[in-house]
């Protein structure tokens, strides 16, 4: 079996800014859980897509704010998408999907929880995250483990970080760590640019390992010396960033592997979800039914 992880955060802001606004019959703007339950459905339409589940920012805001000031907040999200949040959970569940609202944790954590918790799993062949988010990318592991960016049609196996990042997936969050991640509010470590940061973390894996002197380096990167000394003037910080950029694999989820099988829709509250919206055209979509 495949297990299908959902970032449907990410998809509930992408289909906020790719979706025409739409208001429900009550006034509600409901254009962006539109669009979410749209690209739902087809994902569950794939053959091979039988077990699903989908993690949401309850809340923009999670324990990584009490550990950094700068990181991520809901400020600038804007309210007619934040007031979509909780009926983007309520359209998953309606289509019998599996769903884990975040609030203490990230949605990412919830995936990498799911990860852990599953991929040795002898039934489990594959386990796809439905996201093309940076900070996953630790998560994947060879071809058993990979990411997929369903708007691109682009699946990241484990070389595939290697080749999109220069590091492989453990060094992922070093990387974002050094170099930063504008999404998260991570701003990185100063002279330790995408492409140095790279050469140096491919050779040492982690920042912790990478000597303090540049000239015990034994990779050449420009402007080596600069870049040392920054790591060494900030290495709190950076050690700061790095633990921002771990994800958390001890998020208490309750479900089951077997709980996470697709069986159909909620044929009554997706019925009644989809005319209180007014989403008519969708009322019938869904391909099974509990």
């Amino acid at each position: 079996m495949k297990i299908h992880l959902v970032d449907a955060t990410y998809e509930l802001f992408r289909a906020y800014f790719a979706m025409p606004a739409m208001s429900a019959p009550d006034g509600r703007p409901v254009g962006a859980v539109r669009g979410l339950m749209q690209t739902l459905l087809f994902l569950l339409k794939g053959d091979d897509v039988t077990h699903v589940a989908c993690a949401f920012d309850h809340v923009v805001e999670s324990f990584r704010n009490d550990l950094f000031d700068g990181y991520k907040t809901g400020e600038g999200v804007p309210e007619d998408l934040f007031s979509q949040f909780e009926l983007a959970e309520r359209a998953a569940r309606s289509l019998g999907i599996v769903v884990w609202p975040m609030v203490e944790f990230e949605a990412d954590d919830a995936i990498a929880t799911a990860v852990e918790r599953w991929s040795g799993e002898a039934d489990v062949e594959q386990i796809v995250i439905c996201s093309p988010d940076k900070d996953l990318m630790q998560m994947v592991s060879g071809d058993e483990v990979v990411s997929l960016d369903r708007r691109r049609d682009i699946t990241i196996d484990e070389p595939g970080v290697w080749e999109k990042f220069g590091v492989g997936p453990k060094s992922i969050p070093d990387y974002l760590a050094l170099v930063g991640d504008a999404a998260d509010g991570i701003p990185g470590i100063p002279r330790w640019g995408a492409k140095s940061t790279a050469i140096v973390l491919a050779r040492y894996g982690r920042m912790e390992d990478i000597p303090v002197d540049p000239s015990e380096w034994d990779v050449k990167v420009r402007g080596a010396n600069s870049m040392a000394a920054s790591l060494e003037e900030r290495r709190s910080d950076a050690g700061l960033y790095k633990r921002l950029a771990i994800l958390r694999t001890d998020v208490p989820l309750k479900e089951s592997l077997q709980d996470l099988e697709w069986r159909g829709a909620e044929e009554l509250d997706y019925k009644t979800l989809c005319a209180e919206l007014g989403f008519n055209r969708l009322a019938n979509s869904p391909q099974r039914w509990r």
